[in-house]
């Protein structure tokens, strides 16, 4: 593996999380409470993982310019605006989030993962629209 294969990886992962995000969901709605333990700390890791990958690939490849033009241009800086100022606002909430069910601080976990759930599923999500977005559907120089 290269570091060029880094923005597929780091789509794969933010796609997995997503995946495990939304089992999370459903498992605390059905009141499988270990379950729902189990997919977010997958969630939690595969995140880290593709921070740690997504850091990687920007150290030594820099950043990729989205050169598409028309109307795509706007919408795709809209998504990757509210994505990086999210992912940013997102870490602490999740560390806060877990921090609490890990203290077993239940009802303070709730208020919280109320906020925290959809903005993680946001950012997982558009992570994976934006590599679609900049490698395959707009390549540079295409």
């Amino acid at each position: 593996m290269t570091v060029e294969n880094l923005p597929a990886v780091n789509a794969t992962l933010n796609g997995i999380s997503a995946i495990l995000l939304t089992m999370g969901f459903v498992f605390i709605k059905r009141g499988k409470k270990e379950a729902h333990q189990r997919c977010m700390i997958s969630a939690f890791l595969v995140s880290a993982v593709f921070l740690i990958c997504y850091l990687i690939y920007h150290y030594y490849a820099g950043s990729t310019k989205f050169t598409a033009t028309g109307w795509i241009r706007p919408v795709y800086f809209t998504i990757l605006i509210t994505h990086v100022i999210l992912a940013a606002a997102i870490v602490p909430m999740i560390l806060m989030t877990m921090w609490r069910a890990w203290k077993k601080d239940f009802e303070k976990h709730k208020k919280i993962a109320r906020w925290t759930w959809p903005l993680w599923m946001y950012v997982s999500v558009t992570g994976v629209l934006i590599y679609l977005m900049l490698y395959q559907w707009f390549p540079p120089g295409s």
